[in-house]
């Protein structure tokens, strides 16, 4: 018997009873579609991470006072980062911009209209280093409008959508706790979400904000953009023993927290990683648990076609042709499920994908490591019900009941 008879065969037995082969086909079904379901939503889920931190802007280094866990900073109040501070690490050769920041949560009206959001006070440049120039409407404030405290206001995308519903709003006029300020221009959307959504912000001169607005004498984040990627660490590490001559507790413990881009990328990346290899291990108990029902069911068939087998090799049938029917038939079956799970996981991908907002990401190497796996479930399986019925006499199975 060929390869070719005996693939057929092995068809033939699995078309003899349909819905036995595909309750077996079941579980590497599911195995299948499983593995690649899931680690198609958790790549989805790094890269719109990543996008996330890259809508933030490029080259970011963020500084904010050490506050302990009780909300409370650390020491006196030279925990609390200074405009000083911004000038003195203004003045480091890596650092290309820098922009001191103020916040509070407050609600924004026009007309009828309002709604609650984040107002940041910030320089002109914050613009550049947060990546927020490309403008829908209009223009950011000047250096003239942060030096003589001007009203004047940038609104991000989701807040102008939802006070003006499309209209130009340039010249317009809203309030912020009882003072008006004029809208100079809307950023551009950004897709933002989170607690750091550029699109549901605005922004206003740090020192209208400041003296005006807010009634801060100190400031609650620092921005800065350095020179280039690469040189971030060395950048940071120049800021940190900036800071630290100033900034540091009686016990030594430093005031203020330096964070980079570069650190929450390898964060995101290291648990997406971690995500994905136990999402993967978790469906891949699915793929043993189908190779085992695999294993089952070849057992069965050995046992229900023992009179068959004894017959074939009765009339000269080889050992080895009987191995490699039984062996196809288990391949088969996997083949098969593998093929409909990447079908079914592609397919749960995308609607998963959509619900959580997230890119589909349909992996080709785990496409190709789940057939792969699948296939040799199958074989692995299936070898020892294929030796077993290769190794039956052809009297006893004759005999056989």
């Amino acid at each position: 018997m060929t390869l070719a008879d005996s693939f057929q065969s092995a068809l033939r037995a699995i078309a003899a009873n349909k819905l036995r082969s595909v309750l077996t086909m079941l579980g590497v079904v599911i195995g299948v579609g499983s593995v690649i379901a899931m680690i198609g939503i958790g790549e989805g889920t790094k890269r719109k991470s990543l996008e996330n931190i890259e809508i933030m802007g490029t080259n970011m280094i963020m500084i904010f006072p050490n506050w302990n866990r009780g909300g409370s900073s650390l020491g006196s109040s030279a925990t609390s980062l200074k405009q000083e501070d911004v000038d003195d690490l203004g003045k480091l050769p890596l650092v290309r911009l820098i922009s001191g920041g103020v916040r509070s949560n407050e609600t924004v009206k026009f007309l009828s209209r309002n709604t609650r959001t984040q107002i940041m006070g910030v320089e002109p440049q914050f613009a550049v280093i947060r990546n927020a120039t490309k403008m829908l409407y209009g223009t950011w404030y000047t250096t003239e409008d942060e030096a003589m405290m001007n009203r004047k206001v940038v609104l991000g995308y989701q807040v102008y959508d939802q006070l003006f519903a499309g209209e130009n709003p340039l010249g317009a006029t809203v309030q912020i706790k009882g003072q008006s300020f004029e809208v100079v221009g809307v950023v551009n959307y950004k897709g933002g979400s989170g607690m750091m959504n550029a699109d549901d912000q605005v922004y206003i001169p740090q020192k209208t904000a400041m003296k005006r607005l807010m009634g801060k004498t100190n400031i609650d984040m620092i921005y800065i953009q350095t020179v280039n990627t690469e040189l971030m660490p060395l950048a940071q590490s120049q800021i940190e023993e900036t800071l630290a001559q100033k900034r540091r507790s009686a016990t030594g413990e430093a005031q203020f927290r330096v964070m980079n881009q570069g650190e929450w990328i390898e964060q995101i990346e290291t648990q997406t990683k971690l995500l994905g290899f136990l999402l993967a291990g978790i469906a891949s108990v699915s793929l043993l648990v189908g190779g085992i029902g695999i294993m089952n069911i070849m057992l069965v068939s050995v046992t229900e076609r023992t009179r068959e087998i004894g017959l074939r090799k009765a009339i000269g049938a080889q050992r080895e042709g009987i191995l490699t029917q039984f062996l196809l038939e288990s391949v088969v079956m996997c083949v098969i499920g593998g093929t409909i799970g990447i079908l079914l996981g592609a397919g749960a991908t995308y609607f998963v994908a959509q619900a959580l907002k997230v890119p589909p990401i349909v992996n080709p190497q785990a496409v190709l490591l789940a057939f792969g796996f699948s296939a040799m479930v199958g074989l692995f399986f299936g070898l020892y019900p294929a030796l077993r019925a290769s190794s039956l006499q052809p009297i006893e199975a004759l005999r056989h009941e």
